[in-house]
């Protein structure tokens, strides 16, 4: 039997989803507004298998990045996506402070990034950095916020509708 016919449909629909909002990437958006975090998020909460929650939306992520491009910074955002992954893992359940907190987590990770390898590396260039970054904070948060919503919502409609009396 194939890896793909040894998932459930609850995962294949996961896959799915995990899929489509990462790969809204390539579609155009305001700075900073995307499905990545939120994704993370999803992928933690809602895979059983801690293995395909990593890796589904990893390896879709370096999928988008193969087409967008690689940055410096790369394995920061990579690092925070999986501190990301960590907490909707360890999450009771998605709430305002959920979402946030993995909004803060991916904003501390990645500018840690930018932060070591473009400013100086001293007190004033953290605050700098950090200072320089908040205005994209903003466009991340709203982001986070729309696409948690949109995902865990519409994954619970569909997972309703379509897998109820479906073997998980």
């Amino acid at each position: 039997m194939n890896r793909l016919q040894a998932l459930s449909s609850r995962e294949k629909l996961l896959i799915a989803f995990v899929l489509i909002a990462i790969l809204s990437r390539l579609i155009p958006h305001l700075p900073n507004f995307t499905a990545v975090t939120a994704t993370a998020l999803f992928a933690g909460r809602h895979f059983k298998n801690k293995t395909l929650a990593f890796a589904v939306p990893f390896a879709v992520m370096i999928l988008s990045d193969v087409i967008l491009g690689f940055y410096t910074i790369s394995w920061f955002v990579y690092a925070s996506f999986a501190a990301v992954v960590f907490l909707g893992q360890w999450s009771q359940k998605m709430n305002v402070l959920t979402v946030l907190s993995s909004s803060l987590a991916f904003f501390i990770i990645s500018n840690f990034g930018v932060w070591l390898l473009g400013y100086p590396l001293t007190v004033e260039g953290f605050i700098a950095c950090y200072t320089a970054a908040i205005p994209f904070f903003r466009n991340a948060l709203l982001g986070d916020f729309f696409y948690a919503a949109v995902l865990f919502y519409s994954f619970k409609w569909v997972e309703r509708r379509y897998l109820l009396g479906v073997q998980s």
